[in-house]
Formats: C-alpha cells, structure tokens, sequence
C-alpha cells in the first residue's frame, strides 16, 4: 500500500495483550525472562512494530509518497505505568492520549482521576521548533520560561492530586 501512495491508518489494540502472547510463547520456547517474565526483546519487538509508521517516497514512483500512522493503545495491569510494556512503549512513541478508568465500566472518572499524559505543549513546541528557530530568535528563551511554568503546573497537580487521595 505505501508503494502505492496511499495513506494508511493502523489502530493496534492492545499491544499489552500481544505483549502477554509473546511472553507466553517465549516461556514455551524456554527463553530466559527478563522483567516481569516478558522476553529481553520486548522493547526491539515493540520498536520494530511502531517504528514502521512514518512518511516515504513510493519505489515504483519516486514522486509519489505514502505514509504509515500507528495508533497503539497500552493497558497497564492496575494502572499500572512501570510495567515493562507500558515503559517500553512509551520510551519508543509520542504519547497522545491517555484515559483514566475503563470506558463502559460505568466507573465515573473526574478530572481530578485524570493523568495527563498528554503532554501537549511538549508536542506544540517541537513541531514549531524550526519555524521559530528561524523567525524569532528570541523564541529559545520563551520557550524555556513557558516549560518552567507548565512544569510548575504539572508539580501543583500532582500536590492536588496527592492530597485528593489522602483525604
């Protein structure tokens, strides 16, 4: 299909479960555990998979370019975010989204239950990095005093948070 031109969408879900299936497969074939009892190379398994998305130049047609967006969605037992699945894959993609609760469980989640994993303004100051970087060459120090700020917003919700659950 990328030699063709087109522009493809994958949804994966849920790299968790296939991550289970290969520890599973890789206990059967005796392969020595690593974390968790899933195999050494699950983070070159998971790489090889997300690392596939991206844009390229068509071989039958070099004018022509095709791409590739993969959409994965992790489960973390228990919310879980040091499993091994969860740390691999994040060490590999841009997290986008980030859901609190499970969807049709009828579990009400606030914002207040909400992870923001979502980094936003770390995804808005990288793609426009370059144009600044030409444009206004005051845009460095900018930048650094905003992350300062949303820094400081992400520490005052974790306080927030924090003090939620222990009250």
């Amino acid at each position: 299909m990328i030699d063709m031109g087109y522009n493809v969408s994958m949804m994966a879900d849920s790299t968790s479960r296939w991550a289970e299936a290969l520890r599973e497969i890789s206990g059967r074939l005796a392969e020595m555990p690593a974390d968790s009892g899933y195999p050494a190379y699950l983070a070159a398994r998971l790489a090889s998979f997300y690392e596939r998305a991206g844009k390229v130049k068509c071989l039958g047609g070099p004018e022509r370019t095709g791409s590739v967006t993969i959409v994965g969605a992790v489960s973390p037992p228990g919310g879980d975010f040091s499993d091994p699945v969860t740390s691999a894959t994040l060490s590999i993609v841009q997290p986008c989204a980030h859901l609190a609760g499970f969807l049709g469980s009828g579990q009400e989640t606030g914002p207040e239950k909400a992870l923001p994993f979502c980094k936003l303004a770390d995804f808005i100051f990288q793609a426009l990095e370059s144009f600044y970087e030409q444009f206004d060459p005051d845009f460095i120090d900018i930048r650094t005093k905003a992350r300062e700020v949303l820094q400081r917003e992400d520490d005052l919700n974790e306080i927030v948070q924090f003090l939620l659950e222990s009250s």
